[in-house]
């Protein structure tokens, strides 16, 4: 190796070390641009650390590899904004701190060159988020704290605050509830503060909280529904945004964010216990309805800060902290062996299910050391035998519902994990879903398992013959059993709300009322209401409304032929927000002249007269390339045709939503009308109702119950203590009409 200056074809200089004639060690390369590099060299690329300026007066120094930036070093721009982090070929990966020419910092995790994992955003005005981010926008677990004292503590998605979480006013109200897209969207919990701590003098001084005044809710006259969607307004296209929205992004550690909430020396026991709150609902941002609580009655904020902290939790990647919770071993495990399984049977040649491909000796058996072996990969889990049945009919099932195999791995076996969600049932099933929300993954008892088995081959061929079928999608049935353990089953099925509109109420509808209600203290946004809870008739367009139950009388024929009970409808209901009210939520110069007095601190309109009934959906004729035409994992088959519009296919509008294509349980409009009361004028008799505008979710659940001698047993005993009418449990003729029935009666015919 020796020491020379070259001048090469390009007019380029290199002076330094060099092995043969190509740079090697240490020297000095200067571009014909101007561009300068200083420092190490390896068989004439960059590598090692140097330092290098452009011609553009930009600089970095630090780490080089292969002629890339890459480990750690500096980088330094003309407009004032600088790096120091972590590099990857050039692109910014790993930890490292910006700050940007107007001052703006970011500490934290980067990917691909943008705000990815766990991060401390500043702005130069003083507002600061501190969370979760991907894809250089706020998502996730984070506090976002604002100049003015305000702060949220919570879930974001997108840039926006979108999920559970806590909302804490300057002056010290407290706002615990739900948001979408930024807007506050669902139910909630509101805290007036009625005393702040002195900072000087240690001592309490009272600060009266103004009562919210009272809402006038939506009541309009019962009228024929007969061209229900013809005259509903269009769409408006304003969307209000949180202002960071827009921004890079990163995030802390979920488990850490809490202790943010509060500024030190500040406690939430300035409260109160006495005092009366405020339980609010809203819709797309708009306060719908308010109920006073007694502080008493109702959970402290501390406490409910708890539980968000568990739910949060509950919500963590199982890739996260299955290290410390065994359980967690079967997500691992189901992960490995479903990306196993699909990977080797996707690349066969598509062919017809055989007979043979039915039942419990069709399967796949195969070992996972957790050391690994030819076939399988290492992993961190503990030894487990995985087997899949009944592999070629689910790999013919997932082509028949039109998804994709890398999309369905991608979704339940990706770097993000299942979570896990508590059970709504009475089963003791455990329930996982997708970090996408796609997929729902279910144990199974023993006696499901065989249930399903036997009854594989007919469903093949009911969803083979209807599209439209508004039974459970089924995708893969799987076994772990642990080296020294015990066997579990898991079935991986379509979750039905997988939608971006947030489901406010959910429902599961038997037909039976004994036992069908919810202890109305328990109930939440995500609380699976029942029977005797729904207190609306769906209204809907005719043709939409006939689709339906079409479908679900062969779907019923087919349970019943299976012997089936127990099953339900499960029911998703999304509401809009009248568009008279939303346009209230516009800058103040929008409105100026008409202007409502009575809001909240936080903007929120409380009392309106809403006797206008509300036009917040339109059915418009079906345009493939304005929505996704894309079948989810919970449907499939045609857009539906509607009456309203010449029986042609429909789409929907939704006011500051968008376009959505309307299939059978999926996007779905209607009408909920709620009987409020009886109006007696003279000798006219005019029935008052709450309606609103609603998008449906629904689809047949809880499918593998057959009435075996056990259930029959259970009928003649209960038959004997309650009205036979009443209860769950029945033959599946029975069981069949008296949900068929009960439905036709939830979603009326408009004739």
């Amino acid at each position: 190796m020796s020491n020379l200056e070259i001048v090469l074809k390009e007019e380029d200089v290199y002076s330094g070390n060099v092995k043969g004639m190509i740079p090697h060690g240490k020297g000095t390369y200067k571009w014909k641009n101007g561009t300068v590099y200083e420092g190490c060299w390896e068989e004439g690329k960059m590598a090692g650390d140097g330092r290098i300026t452009w011609s553009s007066g930009a600089s970095y120094e630090g780490n080089f590899y292969g002629g890339y930036l890459h480990g750690f070093g500096t980088l330094t721009n003309p407009d004032g904004s600088t790096y120091i982090g972590s590099w990857r070929l050039n692109i910014q990966h790993g930890f490292g701190r910006k700050q940007y020419s107007n001052s703006d910092v970011y500490d934290g995790s980067w990917r691909e060159g943008v705000h990815e994992g766990s991060g401390k955003y500043t702005w130069c005005n003083g507002d600061m988020y501190m969370g979760s981010w991907k894809g250089g926008l706020m998502c996730g677990r984070g506090v976002m704290k604002w100049l003015n004292g305000d702060l949220f503590d919570g879930n974001w998605s997108k840039g926006y605050r979108h999920g559970t979480g806590v909302y804490r006013f300057a002056d010290g109200n407290y706002y615990f509830g739900t948001w979408t897209n930024g807007l506050k969207d669902g139910l909630g919990m509101f805290y007036p503060a009625i005393s702040i701590r002195s900072s000087s003098s240690g001592r309490l001084g009272k600060k009266k909280a103004s009562k919210p005044h009272s809402i006038v809710r939506s009541i309009s006259i019962k009228k024929p529904i007969k061209g229900l969607f013809r005259d509903m307004g269009r769409v408006s296209n304003k969307k209000i945004s949180v202002g960071v929205s827009s921004l890079e992004s990163s995030a802390l550690n979920s488990t850490e964010l809490l202790s943010h909430n509060l500024d030190e020396g500040e406690s939430v026991d300035d409260y109160n216990s006495s005092n009366v709150v405020w339980e609010r609902e809203y819709i797309q941002g708009v306060l719908v309805k308010e109920r006073t609580k007694n502080n008493a009655k109702v959970l402290s904020k501390k406490e409910q800060q708890r539980i968000f902290l568990m739910e949060e939790m509950k919500r963590k990647s199982t890739l996260d902290i299955f290290e410390s919770r065994k359980s967690n071993y079967m997500m691992l495990n189901l992960q490995l062996g479903i990306r196993y399984t699909v990977g080797k049977i996707t690349p066969l040649t598509m062919r017809e299910v055989r007979y043979s491909d039915f039942g419990e000796q069709a399967r796949i058996r195969i070992y996972f050391p957790r050391k690994g072996s030819q076939s399988t990969p290492p992993h961190n889990s503990v030894d487990f035998y995985w087997k899949d049945y009944s592999f070629m009919v689910f790999r013919n099932l997932r082509e028949l519902f039109k998804l994709d195999a890398a999309d369905y791995m991608m979704s339940i076996c990706g770097d993000d994990g299942l979570i896990e969600l508590s059970s709504p049932g009475k089963s003791g099933s455990l329930f996982y879903r997708s970090h996408d929300d796609r997929f729902v993954i279910k144990t199974l008892r023993k006696s499901e398992l065989k249930v399903l088995l036997k009854m594989l081959p007919n469903y093949y061929n009911h969803v083979q013959a209807h599209d439209n079928t508004m039974i459970t999608k089924f995708y893969g049935i799987h076994e772990i059993t642990p080296r020294g353990g015990k066997k579990v089953q898991f079935v991986v099925m379509g979750n039905m709300f997988y939608t971006d509109l947030r489901i406010h109420r959910h429902y599961d509808l038997k037909g039976s009322y004994y036992g069908r209600n919810t202890n109305t203290y328990n109930i939440i946004e995500a609380t699976t209401l029942k029977d005797l809870d729904l207190t609306y008739k769906f209204h809907m367009d005719k043709s939409l409304r006939d689709a339906l139950f079409k479908q679900i009388n062969l779907d019923c024929m087919f349970l019943e032929s299976q012997q089936i009970i127990d099953y339900s409808l499960l029911l998703g209901l999304h509401f809009r927000a009248p568009e008279h009210l939303k346009s209230m939520l516009e800058p103040p110069d929008a409105y100026a002249f008409n202007r409502p007095q009575n809001t909240t601190d936080d903007g929120a309109i409380l009392r309106v007269d809403r006797t206008i009934q509300p036009t917040g959906l339109l059915l418009v004729t079906h345009e493939p390339d304005s929505v996704n035409t894309a079948p989810g994992p919970h449907s499939r088959g045609s857009t539906l045709k509607a009456f309203s519009v010449g029986d042609k296919e429909v789409d929907v509008l939704l006011p500051g939503t968008g376009r959505l294509r309307v299939q059978l349980g999926v996007n779905m409009p209607a009408q909920a009308n709620h009987k409020v009361s009886h109006d007696i004028s003279g000798s006219t008799e005019v029935e008052l109702f709450e309606v609103y505008d609603v998008v449906l979710y629904l689809g047949i659940i809880d499918i593998l119950q057959e009435y075996n001698t056990r259930k029959k047993i259970e009928h003649a005993y209960k038959s004997v203590l309650h009205d036979p009418m009443s209860i769950s449990v029945a033959p599946p003729k029975f069981y069949s009409n008296r949900f068929f029935k009960y439905l036709e009666k939830v979603f009326p015919s408009n004739n």
